[in-house]
């Protein structure tokens, strides 16, 4: 059966007011037209809704029972399709799933916890580790904001820049290449672990070594940067990473940090998320507090650069 939804305002205003006069004026329609919205709401529920007692009418027990039903749902309907109304942080109820890369994760996931925490009580926040392979989970709503060095290529898909990280050479104290001018012959001929969370034994500083004649010796590849910089202070390995969202990690650590010997464009950090959510007030403040999150380590991105060159470690 198909049903007028402009019913439940008629059923709701005549309950409310007790007459088809009263509601009739309510709603701005002539009282004939609010008496055949009785009489289809009648055949509609089985029901009498408002029977005539003298010179009034006063509603049967279906009536009363449904009353406080029927208000709620006309209630719910006007705030579905009305306007979206101030945001309430404090009173904000909700599960945000935010999939960063695992430094990122690891460099502003406690500062973004606890600045969600401060300004809105009731969110809850999951940050799952990246998967393995490109997934669909922010299309399908799986995923709210997730993080990139590249831009989407899905017209569906939205992108902000939020900041951009130049390349590090990461090493143990006592490392070889600590021991004079770090120069890329020095660099290439080195035992490195590269970071890829498909396995991949080869990145873009290998193309800008080859470009240049040399090609590095890359003996592992870890699946995320915490693995590689655990690896890192027992062993001869050398780690080229994104400096900022790596510093408080190789501080902890100990690590020595070197200029990387040959120019490699910076590291640009983009947030991603679904354009469903382009309106969504409640997901517009969560991409603003992240993007201060991630400025406050990293600054504001800048024009487009390069990592320096230089034949000095640092």
């Amino acid at each position: 059966m198909q049903l007028d939804l402009n019913l439940l305002t008629a059923l709701d205003a005549l309950l409310e007011e007790g007459s088809v006069a009263g509601a009739a004026a309510r709603l701005h329609v002539t009282p004939p037209a609010m008496s055949r919205s009785l009489g289809r709401i009648r055949k509609a529920t089985g029901d009498q809704i408002l029977v005539r007692t003298g010179r009034g009418m006063v509603p049967t027990p279906r009536a009363l029972a449904i009353r406080a039903q029927v208000h709620a749902l006309v209630q719910q309907a006007h705030h579905l399709l009305s306007a979206q109304q101030e945001l309430d942080l404090a009173a904000l109820e909700r599960v945000f799933t935010v999939r960063w890369h695992d430094a990122l994760t690891t460099a502003c996931g406690a500062a973004l916890i606890a600045a969600v925490r401060r300004r809105a009580p009731g969110v809850r926040l999951r940050l799952p580790a990246e998967s393995g392979a490109d997934t669909p989970e922010l299309r399908r709503g799986e995923v709210d904001l997730e993080s990139s060095s590249s831009r989407p290529t899905l017209p569906d898909v939205r992108h902000r820049l939020v900041g951009r990280d130049r390349l590090i050479v990461a090493v143990r104290p006592g490392h070889p290449l600590t021991e004079g001018p770090l120069t890329v012959e020095r660099y290439a001929a080195a035992e490195h672990l590269t970071v890829s969370r498909r396995g991949r034994l080869r990145d873009p500083v290998d193309d800008a070594l080859a470009a240049l004649g040399h090609e590095r010796r890359v003996v592992a590849a870890g699946p995320t940067a915490a693995f590689a910089l655990q690896l890192a202070p027992e062993t001869d390995l050398v780690l080229t990473l994104p400096d900022a969202v790596t510093r408080s990690a190789r501080e902890r650590l100990g690590l020595i940090t070197l200029t990387l010997p040959v120019r490699m464009p910076a590291v640009p950090l983009y947030l991603l998320w679904h354009r469903r959510y382009d309106d969504d007030r409640a997901h517009a403040w969560l991409r603003d507090l992240a993007t201060e999150t991630v400025q406050a380590l990293s600054g504001p991105p800048a024009a487009e650069g390069t990592t320096p060159a230089s034949p000095s470690g640092g």
